[in-house]
C-alpha cells in the first residue's frame, strides 16, 4: 500500500467537530499529523491554532463537502478521519429537551458516516457518549463502515490514565487489515486530583492567579461560602447543618442529587468535567481543601490539557460560561494519545520496519 522506503508510514488526519483541540492535541502527541480541524464554533479558533500545528476551519460539519476533506488528506501514506459529534441528546448532564433535540443532533453522527463513505480514509475513530450504542444511528454508522475492521467499547477514562471518572464510547476502524486496531488500554494506577492540580497556586473564591489568567475561581455567595466550609471531600450536602440546606434538599426529590455542592477528593480521580464545572453548586466541583470551586485551569488540567495550553488571546477577558463550555465539551487529550498509540501500532503491524 505504501513504498518500502517509508520506515514509519505517516498518518495524516483531519478532526471533525474539533472544538479547542483536545483530540487533535492528543493525536499529535501520539505521533499523528493532524492537518485540519473543522468546527462551527468560531470561539474555538484561537485555542485550536495556538496550541496545534493544524488549520482551524470554521464550518458546519453537517454541510461539509467531502472534496475538501480529500484534498487536505492528499499525499498521505495513511489517512485518518477523526471526530466527536455533539452528544447532547443522550448526555447525563443534558436531559432537558432530549426528545426534541435527538433527531437533529444525531444527524451529525449520520453525516460523519456519509463523509467516511465518500472520503474512504484508511482509518476512522469516533468518540461519543456511551448511550449512543443504544441508538439506531450508531448501528447505521457501523453499517456504513463496510470494508473496515471495526472495534468499539465503553472506556472508563480513570482506567486509562485520565484523572476523571468519565465514560466514553470509543470506536476505531481500519481498512488496512481484517483485524481492527486494539482498544485494550491499561494504566498502572489511577491518576488522582492531587497528582494533577496540587502544584497550582492557592486561590480564594473570586481570585485570579497573577501568573495565569485561566487559574481563576468563581465568587461564592455568603451562603455558599458557609456551605463549602461545611463540606467534606467526597461528602454531600447531607453533611451540612439543616439551616444550610436548600429547599430542594429538604424534599424527597433532592435525594437524587447527592453530588451537587460537593468537594473532590485529593486521592481519587475527579468527577466528569462538564460545561458547568467551574460552579460549586453544579456537581462535585468544590476544591478538595480550598474554600472555592475549581478554577478553569484546574478543570482543563483534569481534562489532561497541558498546564500551558492557551485558551484566550493575551489581554482578552476570561469568561467562565464560554470557557467552561469549551473545556467541558473537549475530548480529554490523553484519550487522543491512547487512540493515536493504537493506530500507530496497528499501522506498524501492517508494515513492519526491517532491522
Amino acid at each position: 500500500m505504501w513504498p518500502e522506503y517509508f520506515a514509519t508510514p505517516t498518518i495524516k488526519a483531519v478532526d471533525l467537530f474539533c472544538g479547542v483541540g483536545g483530540l487533535t492535541h492528543g493525536l499529535s502527541r501520539g505521533g499523528i499529523d493532524v492537518v485540519a480541524g473543522y468546527d462551527i464554533d468560531a470561539a474555538c479558533r484561537f485555542a485550536y491554532e495556538r496550541n496545534n500545528e493544524a488549520k482551524f476551519i470554521e464550518c458546519d460539519v453537517g454541510e461539509l463537502d467531502a472534496v475538501d476533506v480529500r484534498e487536505r488528506l492528499s499525499g498521505a501514506n495513511v489517512t485518518l478521519m477523526a471526530g466527536c459529534a455533539p452528544c447532547q441528546p443522550f448526555s447525563t448532564y443534558s436531559r432537558t429537551g432530549r426528545a426534541e433535540k435527538a433527531g437533529t443532533d444525531w444527524n451529525l453522527v449520520a453525516k460523519f458516516g456519509e463523509l467516511v463513505q465518500k472520503v474512504q480514509p484508511d482509518l476512522v475513530t469516533m468518540e461519543n457518549v456511551p448511550a449512543l450504542k443504544e441508538h439506531s444511528v450508531f448501528k447505521r454508522f457501523i453499517a456504513s463502515l463496510e470494508g473496515y475492521a471495526v472495534s468499539w467499547r465503553i472506556v472508563q477514562c480513570a482506567e486509562i490514565g485520565i484523572p476523571q471518572t468519565r465514560k466514553r464510547l470509543v470506536l476505531l476502524a481500519s481498512r488496512l487489515s481484517d483485524v481492527a486496531p486494539s482498544i485494550s488500554w491499561t494504566t498502572r494506577h489511577k491518576i488522582t486530583v492531587r497528582e494533577t492540580i496540587s502544584s497550582l497556586p492557592r486561590l480564594a473564591a473570586g481570585e485570579e492567579s497573577l501568573s495565569d489568567p485561566l487559574h481563576v475561581a468563581c465568587t461564592l455567595s455568603d451562603l455558599n461560602m458557609q456551605r463549602i466550609k461545611a463540606s467534606k471531600p467526597g461528602g454531600t450536602w447531607r453533611d451540612w447543618p439543616e439551616e444550610l440546606r436548600a429547599t430542594c434538599h429538604r424534599r424527597s426529590s433532592g435525594g437524587t442529587f447527592p453530588s451537587v455542592y460537593g468537594r473532590m477528593e485529593w486521592d481519587q480521580p475527579a468527577p466528569t468535567m462538564t460545561t458547568q464545572c467551574f460552579g460549586y453548586g453544579n456537581g462535585r466541583f468544590g476544591h478538595p481543601d480550598q474554600d472555592r470551586a475549581i478554577s478553569l485551569r484546574e478543570a482543563a488540567m483534569l481534562q489532561t490539557f497541558p498546564a500551558n495550553y492557551e485558551f484566550v488571546p493575551p489581554g482578552q477577558p476570561v469568561r467562565f460560561s464560554s470557557l467552561g463550555r469549551l473545556i467541558g465539551n473537549a475530548v480529554p487529550v490523553r484519550l487522543g494519545e491512547r487512540i493515536a498509540e493504537s493506530f500507530v501500532t496497528h499501522v506498524q503491524e501492517q508494515h513492519p520496519v526491517s532491522g
